[in-house]
């Protein structure tokens, strides 16, 4: 295979994780050492998510071709792009808890499902309870109702069942 043909193909790997995947995040790694690029990788990694380095010039070919130019100016420097098929937020939670320790690592820009969001929305993202939390939240809200209206019924038979047994000991003393 050619070195021409090579960077083809890195374009079209490239071009399809950014249309596959519902959270793309550009970063900023300069400063941490392959040690820690490894430790964030490894723990990314752990729930499915990909984090790579690409060069900036075959980045950029795979953002025109996906009609992403306006993420073109975020191509720039020392880049590593993380690419997510799963749940977003548990890869932005990772993301930022791994920023908080490591001060060097920059989250330039996001892609959340084909849209553009600014660093400050990702750790937005980051902060927001997990799927399984919000449906287990969701869950819970529709039993409460459930809950109330049984016990309600509940009362309303615990009193026909008084008033019918007093009736019953009327009719008893008559």
């Amino acid at each position: 295979m050619s070195n021409l043909e090579a960077k083809k193909q890195a374009v079209q790997e490239i071009q399809s994780r950014l249309q596959e995947a519902n959270l793309v995040v550009f970063t900023d790694y300069r400063g941490l050492n392959v040690g820690e690029m490894n430790e964030l990788r490894g723990k990314l990694k752990a729930v499915g998510v990909e984090y790579r380095v690409f060069k900036n010039t075959l980045t950029r070919f795979a953002l025109q071709n996906s009609g992403l130019e306006e993420l073109l100016p975020y191509a720039e420097g020392p880049n590593a792009l993380l690419f997510s098929n799963t749940e977003p937020v548990e890869a932005a939670k990772i993301l930022f808890d791994f920023a908080k320790t490591h001060k060097n690592l920059e989250v330039k820009v996001g892609l959340l499902e084909g849209k553009v969001i600014e660093a400050n929305q990702v750790r937005g993202l980051s902060t927001l309870p997990s799927r399984e939390v919000l449906v287990a939240q969701v869950l819970g809200g529709l039993q409460a109702p459930l809950y109330g209206f049984a016990y309600v019924l509940k009362a309303n038979l615990s009193g026909l069942v008084r008033a019918l047994d007093a009736i019953r000991e009327q009719k008893e003393a008559s």
